[in-house]
């Protein structure tokens, strides 16, 4: 599925078409540019969960952790990670609970050590706007796909 995204507030919106299709944990890919808006969905995503505090690119952290209601968040930028082995000494399995939700910046970079992503988005910048395609990898993201709503 390929959607135009005229400005940010689309980006929010596509968001929480997302939140809406996906009521279980899973693995979602995010990819795209610098700037391209992948922190932005994030954030969109987290507030159509009903969060509002503050949510921040985990460039520096590495991960940046949301508790919601049912279901945990971990927000992963992988942009800084010298090798995917890192992945292995931070614990990354453990991130991968059945009520969590993990979105991966960058998943490009840790490469052989990521489980296969329920959901991939790439986030291209067009303009003042962004063309966001999202894509199923597994069964689950498959669900999603057909339970999202058009707006």
């Amino acid at each position: 599925m390929k959607l135009t995204l005229r400005d940010e507030a689309e980006t929010l919106a596509f968001a929480g078409r997302v939140y809406r299709a996906m009521p279980f944990g899973g693995v979602v890919f995010l990819r795209g540019n610098l700037g391209a808006g992948k922190t932005t969905f994030v954030r969109g995503w987290l507030r159509a969960a009903g969060f509002s505090g503050p949510v921040k690119s985990p460039t520096f952290t590495l991960v940046e952790e949301y508790s919601l209601e049912d279901r945990i968040v971990y927000h992963f930028d992988l942009y800084r990670l010298n090798d995917p082995e890192e992945l292995e000494w931070m614990g990354f399995r453990d991130y991968l609970r059945p009520n969590a939700v993990c979105f991966i910046e960058w998943p490009e970079r840790g490469e052989g050590m990521l489980p296969q992503a329920d959901l991939e988005i790439n986030l291209e910048i067009a303009g003042t706007g962004r063309i966001a395609e999202i894509m199923a990898g597994t069964e689950r993201g498959r669900e999603v796909l057909v339970h999202m709503q058009p707006e």
